[in-house]
């Protein structure tokens, strides 16, 4: 037991918490369903939107939106900010997933380009590329690209993040 123990030390020591609990709960429906809860309860605001991780890896997450009636405007389509909230919630997946346990990520701006409106389920896609080995305070633009059910793209998240070093507690 204290072998185990120490592995999953080890382990999480070695990889970021995010990537582990994906690896642990990723791989089956009732897993990634326990995972989105885990996320919502971690991340409330983003939580308003349902959202539903599909993929996640080392700068890389795709996460599910359905098209619910919270989530709607006056026009009948999805609303630009739960569009900003997945947006933004892919992009700092991606980003999370990626950096080191060492670094700590803050959104420092958005931009949203709304190409067209927004209905049914959507996906967003977000790929981040940090530096490795952050040492000083940077900046990382990172997109996220949000399509509809036919594979049209309806929204593209533009997200700054403010890396820097975290310090030490």
């Amino acid at each position: 037991m204290q072998q185990i123990n120490a592995t999953n030390k080890q382990l999480m020591a070695t990889e970021q918490r995010l990537i582990v609990l994906w690896k642990r709960f990723g791989g089956s429906v009732v897993g990634r369903w326990i995972f989105d809860r885990l996320l919502c309860y971690n991340v409330p605001y983003s939580g308003s939107i349902s959202p539903q991780v599909k993929k996640l890896s080392p700068g890389f997450a795709e996460v599910w939106m359905q098209d619910k009636r919270k989530l709607r405007n006056h026009l009948h389509c999805i609303h630009a900010i739960a569009l900003a909230n997945l947006g933004e919630l892919t992009s700092g997946l991606a980003m999370v997933a990626a950096l080191s346990p060492s670094t700590r990520a803050i959104v420092s701006h958005i931009e949203m380009e709304y190409i067209k409106k927004a209905r049914g389920t959507l996906t967003a896609a977000g790929v981040a590329k940090p530096p490795e080995n952050i040492t000083k305070p940077t900046r990382v633009l990172v997109h996220a690209e949000i399509e509809n059910q036919q594979g049209e793209i309806v929204a593209v998240a533009h997200v700054m993040w403010h890396l820097s070093p975290k310090e030490p507690r």
